[in-house]
This record gives structure tokens, C-alpha cells and sequence, in this order.
């Protein structure tokens, strides 16, 4: 296997001002899952079909280790990558059988008849469903036909799986079920992975690095630790996470992460030149001695209740409380942590 190498990749669609992906650099480390999060329309869609050989780059190149793939000259067809690609809709054959499905690309490239029936039952034991190998795509759940497509790709043993946003049309329990699959298939493969989502939690949850984009631009790329503890500006930090971004006065120096006397006395300070703060509703406390907010809203969440509190200012804020609190309540409040934008 190779890594996988943007650079400076870019995108334009005939009549339109703005790129689609403009000047995207990043290696995605070999044997990786890198989850590309953002809004819909960001680009990152265009990026995993570029990846994919479904469209030419306008600019930039791509290359999987020191193989060149495509550029705004040359383009390897999709069928010659060694990749594959999981789709949303999950393009299975209504007239095939499961084992059908997952051995076609087999049969296409003219393996053997044997080869195939073992490779294929491999790939359905990976995703657990040897059971199902004569069944047709109609007769399974919208869970089992995403394994389906999953198993289709491992059974061709790619160097890189792309994943355009396929969980998507399944509801929330068989969600997290897959989720899990799509670790088990990572771990199991050992190919490189690129997840395209706009659902943070999907990312956080199943990729070792993401890599967040808006308006065709990339604005991190980091581990989910990272881009959620520290995430670079203020577009990052309110895609990421639940957090409120306060703006504060500055504390002078050059310190990133600010202690809870800093955010205490910054919540008392007026006047002077502003920063901007991202404050995690895990490091905000319902306690005495602290600065007096007003609760705007508390929904119960079962084990807990999410508050929005807004401070003297008017600025928001976002706290949990395991005791309930009534709407329009003031209580005072402790930010034991801030991240300095």
C-alpha cells in the first residue's frame, strides 16, 4: 500500500465564479481513516470523486504513493486505481443474489470460478453475513445492504475505500450498528479510507483523522482528539462539538488554552480589544461564585439536562446540569477552560 497524496487540488464546474474544491493539499496516511466533514455544498463530495476518477481535476494532482492518478491533463479511469467506492444508495443488482453482488467485480476481472466462491465467502463472513449469500437485495434490511457494499469492496482487496456518506438514509439504531461494522471492516481490510460526512458524531466516532472543509477550502486536518480540543478559527470550532463561542476581552500574551481564573476575570473585563474564546459545555459548571446567567432553555436528555444559558451581555453559552433548573432562572457559573480562537 501508498499513501494517498492531494496537491493543491482544485475544481471548477463550467458558470460558476467560485471553485468547488479550491487548492486542497493532504496525504492521507496509508492504512488511515480520514473522515472529510463539512456542510453540504462544501466540496468534499467532489474531492472523494476526484479521488474516485468520476471527475478531472481542474488543477493539481493526485497520486497513491509515486504513482500519478490524475492532474488537469492526465486521468487514470476508475477501473485501473485499485479503489473502491461504497455508495449512499448502495448500488447493489436487484436480479443477483448477495453472493452475486459481492463476487461481480470478480467475475468481471475473469477470476476463476473457485477463487471466487472463496473470496466471496470470506468477505460475507467479514461482515457477517454468510447466512444471506442466496438472498436477494430486496429481501434485506437498509443495514444488511450497506454490508452488502462493503463486502463487494473487500472481496477486491482495494488499496483505498471511499464511502460517500452511506449511512445517510438509515435511521439511528441501525446507525450505530454500522458504525461499528465500518470499524471491524478498517480494522479487518487494513485499506486506507475516506468517509465523506456532514454528521460530526459519525466522524469523531470512526475516524483517526478528519479533515474539516468549507466553501471548497480545507481548514484542518487532525485527529478527532485534536480538532475537537483545539480546532483552528472560528469556523472549525462551531462545526465541531456543541461548544459557544464567546467573544471576550483579549488577556494579552499568546496562550491558547485559558485556566478558569483567566475566563473569570476576562468575564468581568470591558472595553479593549476582543478575542474570540470556544468554551465546551463540559467545562462550564452550575456553581456558586460564578458569573450569573440566565437559562434560556433545558431539555432532558435522559442522564442529564443540556442548558443554553445567556450571560449579562447577551452572549450565549451551553452548559449540562444533572439537577434540573427552570427556564428563566439565573444561576451562576464557573468556565473552568477556554480555547483561545
Amino acid at each position: 500500500m501508498a499513501q494517498l497524496i492531494l496537491d493543491k487540488l482544485s475544481k471548477h464546474f463550467g458558470g460558476t465564479q467560485r471553485a468547488a474544491v479550491d487548492d486542497v493539499s493532504l496525504t492521507v496516511r496509508e492504512g488511515g481513516f480520514l473522515a472529510l466533514l463539512g456542510p453540504s455544498g462544501c466540496g468534499k463530495t467532489t474531492v472523494l470523486r476526484m479521488i474516485a476518477g468520476f471527475e478531472q481535476p481542474s488543477g493539481g494532482a493526485i497520486r497513491l504513493g509515486d504513482r500519478p492518478l490524475a492532474n488537469d491533463m492526465t486521468m487514470v479511469a476508475p477501473e485501473h486505481r485499485n479503489m473502491a467506492m461504497v455508495f449512499q444508495s448502495y448500488a447493489l443488482w436487484p436480479h443477483m443474489s448477495v453472493a452475486e453482488n459481492v463476487g461481480y467485480p470478480l467475475k468481471v476481472r475473469k477470476i476463476s470460478s473457485d477463487d471466487r466462491r472463496r473470496r466471496v465467502s470470506d468477505a460475507l463472513a467479514a461482515v457477517r453475513l454468510e447466512a444471506y449469500a442466496d438472498r436477494r437485495p430486496a429481501d434485506l434490511s437498509g443495514g444488511q445492504r450497506q454490508r452488502v457494499a462493503l463486502a463487494r469492496c473487500l472481496v477486491t482487496d482495494p488499496a483505498v475505500v471511499l464511502l460517500d456518506e452511506p449511512l445517510a438514509n438509515l435511521d439511528r439504531h441501525l446507525r450505530q450498528e454500522m458504525e461499528e461494522t465500518f470499524r471491524d471492516f478498517h480494522a479487518r481490510s487494513g485499506a486506507t479510507m475516506i468517509y465523506v460526512t456532514h454528521d460530526q458524531a459519525e466522524a469523531m466516532a470512526l475516524a483517526t483523522d478528519v479533515a474539516v472543509m468549507s466553501e471548497g477550502k480545507l481548514l484542518q486536518v487532525a485527529t478527532p482528539e485534536e480538532i475537537y480540543a483545539r480546532p483552528e478559527g472560528r469556523l472549525v470550532g462551531s462545526l465541531i462539538g456543541q461548544g459557544a463561542i464567546l467573544s471576550l476581552p483579549s488577556p494579552g500574551g499568546d496562550v491558547r488554552l485559558l485556566d478558569r481564573e483567566t475566563m473569570q476575570r476576562l468575564l468581568k473585563t470591558s472595553g479593549g480589544p476582543s478575542i474570540d474564546v470556544l468554551v465546551r459545555p463540559q467545562d462550564v459548571a452550575i456553581a456558586e461564585g460564578g458569573e450569573t446567567a440566565k437559562v434560556v432553555s433545558a431539555l432532558f436528555e435522559g442522564e442529564r439536562y443540556s442548558l443554553k444559558l445567556s450571560l449579562p451581555d447577551g452572549q450565549a453559552l451551553r452548559a449540562f446540569s444533572r439537577l434540573p433548573v427552570r427556564v428563566g432562572e439565573a444561576v451562576p457559573v464557573m468556565i473552568h477552560s477556554g480555547w483561545r480562537l
